[in-house]
């Protein structure tokens, strides 16, 4: 009769071999899934050859960026001439723009903080009278377009006499009720209820259980909320162009309105102050340039405050 002659190793080993180490059968590797690529590369296509497309944009002529290779790198000495020209339209008027915003924009941040913060705290842990009519409320509004609450906005903001003042734009924009709504959610799944209670029982009052505890614990909500926010007041457009009337009280987004009315291209009608597209391309580099860097410098605070309450030990 016929024997087997491999050894008891030899057949452990390729016993083994078939098997991981958890004890099941070894899988091929994954190949990738052609879906998939085919998604990233059209997120690639849609999000990223624009910002490509308009930081190349700014090293050109207008005449190359029309008849050249739009992917093409002009060079440094148009870039130089794009802005010696963008910042010699209205005496320096960009940088005025960008100046604007950011007084706009960080003051109404301060605000927001400091009333969002506190406002969600309240929600999220104590219980009173009206608490969830205030929640609702919260909602509607934050669900609500915000060119509908202009109107609204420009009316309570002429009754209190306040039109063309820079206390017009940065009342409405610390008016924040997404931040209040994150707040709350952080402190509902994030804030052990024990904690708080022994703090209560040691003596701390409430306003001493928000400083002491609740605020060092919630960093990042208040990098997200703050980041939230800056980028909302830093876009807004219709808000500011509804109610300031002088152009040197312009935020920046106001501003690269103005320049655009001002490219022979888009407005026939425009005079010896013309702006080429160039110009105009250099001049929206400078306005996401700040909320780039506001990303870039919390963005380890964004991550941790977007997957607060995510996970529970």
């Amino acid at each position: 009769m016929p024997t087997d002659t491999r050894t008891p190793a030899a057949t452990t080993t390729s016993a083994g071999s078939a098997r991981s180490s958890s004890g099941r059968p070894r899988r091929g590797r994954r190949r990738p899934n052609p879906l998939s690529a085919l998604v990233l590369v059209l997120f690639l296509v849609f999000f990223v050859l624009p910002v490509v497309w308009l930081l190349l944009a700014a090293t050109k002529t207008d005449d190359q960026l029309v008849h050249g290779n739009p992917l093409s790198f002009g060079s440094w000495q148009a870039l130089a001439d794009n802005w010696t020209a963008l910042t010699s339209f209205q005496d320096n008027a960009i940088f005025l723009w960008l100046r604007n915003s950011a007084v706009y924009s960080f003051i109404a941040l301060v605000i927001t903080l400091c009333v969002a913060i506190p406002a969600g705290y309240a929600l999220a842990m104590n219980q009173f009278r009206g608490r969830r009519t205030l929640l609702v409320a919260t909602l509607v509004v934050m669900l609500m377009p915000n060119a509908t609450l202009v109107v609204p906005l420009f009316l309570e903001v002429n009754a209190v006499h306040l039109i063309g003042s820079m206390w017009s734009i940065i009342l409405p924009y610390s008016f924040y009720p997404f931040g209040v709504y994150l707040t709350y959610i952080y402190f509902s799944t994030s804030l052990p209820r024990d904690l708080v209670a022994a703090a209560e029982l040691d003596g701390c009052s409430q306003f001493g259980v928000f400083r002491h505890i609740a605020l060092p614990l919630a960093t990042p909500v208040v990098a997200l909320v703050g980041f939230f926010s800056f980028v909302a007041n830093w876009t807004n457009y219709f808000l500011p162009y509804v109610l300031l009337p002088e152009s040197d009280q312009f935020p920046v987004q106001v501003g690269l309105g103005n320049l655009l009315n001002a490219v022979p291209q888009f407005n026939p009608t425009v005079g010896t102050a013309a702006v080429q597209r160039p110009e105009l391309a250099l001049a929206t580099l400078l306005a996401i340039t700040p909320v780039l860097l506001v990303f870039l410098f919390s963005q380890r605070f964004l991550v941790a405050g977007m997957l607060a309450g995510a996970t529970k030990e």
